[in-house]
């Protein structure tokens, strides 16, 4: 179960011990899938079948899945699972697709203008794991975006199945947003081949989508090669922080605190709560719920690892979550929107005992591929602008060219650059 602490009596430090995520040390990983990236780097499809037999226990003819088995894919699924996933593309859809308008031209002095022309990337590559069930809403959160963003090659790999195949469900949500490259490949010999291209799979300029210490090793690894493919993030286990007060639901707070829990013994929830009656209630709505959980040892060990912490004011609990930067948080008080305005670091927020994190991870419109791990502090999650990039354009007038003329030249001679003077004077000269 969860430790409970009290800030005022354990004390600051204390309690930020306590909230210190389960440490994923990457550097084992890094030293496992570095010969696995060399050896798809130079053998291509021939290590890719090689390592898929070895670790998945397929033996793969065709690594790309047909266009027909995409387009398929659609009658093989239930009506309802249909209809709920296209449901929440139209919500992903119009939430991201704000995102992709183009910046404002500004004049910054009279015949200067100035702006950002937004260019999407030419490839990119989705990771879409595999796991104990298909991540449909994973591909949504991936691809819409990328779709929005204007990318014109969408290449997405997926473990297979154990007869070889892609789950139809995740083939499903490829044909719903578009999807028609996608490869029966998993771990980190497919971050290996969407970076470095092999005779199946042509290379990517970035590769976005979560994954295990192994993927994520990969995604480290070819992020730093010139050669290789940038990356969204190195996206660690879940985590969810609450911030209560005595207004909350202790049954809610304890639902939402096991959906996350329930993801990987190494996530964190944290509950932040200005109520020591709410705390012991929460822990008892806890127990309960875990009794027909499916997943139950799963959340008990991240439970295990779990803090709930009492302070004597709001105020308190805000600045120990932006110390935290949490990927979610979920606030659930009398006024959830004063509490927002003090939040700084999060990657999503919920408001309101209304407002389930559930939501954020299929249907609401927002992304759930964000940053874990205190990245939350510098760090945004998957939108249109992962997909793209931006190129600051000028263009002046003889007069704006003037009007930059004297402080242009001054300021390059004060730095010893005459030849950066000299591209402005002589077109001066040339005018008269």
């Amino acid at each position: 179960m969860m430790q409970m602490l009290s800030l005022s009596s354990a004390g600051k430090p204390a309690v930020l011990d306590a909230m210190k995520r389960p440490t994923l040390n990457l550097s084992p990983y890094l030293r496992k899938v570095e010969p696995i990236v060399a050896d798809v780097r130079q053998d291509g499809d021939t290590a890719l079948r090689r390592y898929t037999q070895e670790f998945d226990r397929v033996q793969l003819d065709q690594l790309r899945v047909s266009k027909d088995a995409i387009e398929q894919a659609e009658t093989g699924v239930s009506t309802e699972l249909l209809r709920s996933i296209q449901f929440a593309k139209e919500n992903i859809e119009k939430f991201q697709r704000e995102a992709a308008a183009l910046s404002n031209k500004v004049e910054t002095r009279s015949g200067v203008t100035c702006w950002r022309q937004v260019c999407p990337m030419e490839s990119v590559g989705l990771y879409v794991p595999g796991g104990t069930a298909p991540l449909i809403s994973t591909v949504l959160m991936l691809a819409i975006p990328a779709k929005l963003a204007g990318v014109k090659r969408i290449a997405l790999c997926t473990p297979p199945q154990k007869d070889g195949s892609v789950n139809t469900d995740v083939l499903a949500a490829c044909a719903l947003t578009g999807v028609d490259e996608v490869y029966a490949v998993g771990g980190a010999q497919a971050i290996a081949a969407l970076a470095y291209g092999t005779e199946s799979i042509p290379n990517v300029q970035k590769i976005a989508g979560p994954g295990n210490a192994y993927v994520t090793a990969a995604k480290a690894l070819v992020s730093i090669d010139p050669e290789g493919a940038a990356i969204d993030m190195l996206a660690g286990p879940s985590e969810l922080l609450v911030i209560a007060d005595e207004t909350a639901n202790p049954d809610f707070i304890a639902a939402d605190l096991l959906s996350q829990a329930e993801h990987d013994a190494l996530s964190q929830v944290v509950l932040l709560t200005t109520s020591e009656a709410l705390a012991a209630s929460v822990q008892d709505a806890l127990k309960e719920q875990l009794r027909a959980l499916p997943r139950r040892e799963i959340a008990e060990q991240a439970l295990a690892a779990s803090c709930c912490i009492i302070s004597e004011t709001t105020d308190e609990a805000i600045e120990l979550s932006n110390l935290y930067a949490p990927e979610h948080v979920s606030i659930q008080t009398a006024n959830p929107e004063d509490v927002l305005a003090g939040i700084r670091n999060a990657g999503s927020v919920f408001l309101g005992q209304s407002a389930p994190e559930a939501v954020g991870d299929y249907c609401s419109g927002t992304n759930h591929v964000l940053p874990t791990s205190g990245f939350a502090r510098t760090q945004s999650g998957v939108s249109v602008r992962t997909f793209q990039k931006t190129i600051s354009v000028q263009t002046l007038t003889p007069k704006g060219l003037g009007e930059l003329r004297d402080a242009t030249t001054t300021l390059a001679r004060a730095e010893g650059l005459e030849a950066h003077a000299r591209a402005v004077d002589i077109r001066f000269q040339s005018m008269q």
